[in-house]
């Protein structure tokens, strides 16, 4: 035993891994809060939500006044055909939706408070842009039926193709958005 020399191990003490949930913060970041510190997904939120509120809005303005360059268009044509009032419906709720959605997120950003709570924001988001979606799709499919039925050279016919395909637009915007509530449910949920 004396031709054998002792070993001793030694293993240094690991420390946690470092998770990545928005609930962990140290005291130097806490203090600190830049506007580089935000997700980028955020920002990329806001643009989603300012693109979807400006095509919704220009999808319901153009099924109400066509084309300024036609004087003699009725409204009552817009008005009696129930397809229409359908599409310019949800054409509307997908802009107040898409508005209130944007003042949210600038409210969070720009005062560094949320305007309603985490984890009622993820939840009503992503269930709410889906419904949105499922209404924007719906009305769309709709309008591209009813389109087929009016008269291609008429104004109220020009109007309905510029809001189908605004329309259609509008859903793709929000079904985007629909992914980046959903991940930032499943960010909540799993981590």
């Amino acid at each position: 035993m004396a031709g054998e020399s002792q070993r001793i191990f030694f293993y240094p003490s690991q420390e946690p891994l470092p998770t990545p949930s928005p609930f962990s913060f140290s005291v130097a970041g806490s203090t600190t809060l830049s506007l580089s510190s935000r997700p980028a997904f955020r920002y990329a939120s806001l643009f989603l939500r300012f693109a979807g509120l400006l095509f919704s809005f220009i999808s319901a303005i153009c099924l109400v006044f066509p084309s300024p360059q036609y004087r003699n268009y009725k409204p009552s044509t817009f008005l009696n055909t129930a397809e229409l009032m359908y599409c310019f419906i949800i054409s509307i709720l997908a802009s107040i939706y898409s508005a209130y959605q944007l003042f949210k997120g600038v409210c969070d950003l720009a005062y560094r408070a949320h305007f309603v709570s985490d984890k009622i924001s993820d939840y009503s988001s992503f269930i709410l842009d889906q419904l949105v979606a499922y209404l924007l799709i719906s009305s769309s499919s709709i309008l591209v039926l009813t389109i087929h039925r009016i008269i291609p050279t008429t104004t109220l016919w020009k109007s309905a193709v510029v809001s189908a395909s605004m329309s259609c637009i509008t859903f793709v915007l929000i079904a985007i958005s629909t992914v980046l509530s959903g991940y930032k449910l499943c960010k909540r949920l799993i981590w």
